[in-house]
């Protein structure tokens, strides 16, 4: 795997993102890397979750998909606005 060069002018709120030390790393090699990156992180993702229900149980399980809500009814206004 090789290093990813960056453009020179990223916006702030990328610059903070990209710096964090675990999510700043799979969001630049989402947004910058290849195409299959996106599914990566998405099995990353539910697998997770997964081990999240496992060892916490239900609280696991559900407290994710309370915190998924304001994602969700963003998704919403961005699809109805268009």
């Amino acid at each position: 795997m090789s290093a990813i060069s960056l453009p020179s002018n990223l916006s702030v709120p990328q610059r903070i993102l990209f710096a964090l030390p675990i999510l700043g790393r799979i969001a630049k090699e989402v947004a910058y890397g290849p195409e299959e990156n996106i599914y990566y992180a998405l099995a990353t993702f539910v697998s997770l979750w997964g081990c999240s229900a496992l060892l916490f149980g239900l609280p696991g399980l559900y407290l994710p998909a309370l915190g998924l809500v304001p994602v969700i009814w963003l998704c919403l206004l961005a699809i109805t606005r268009g």
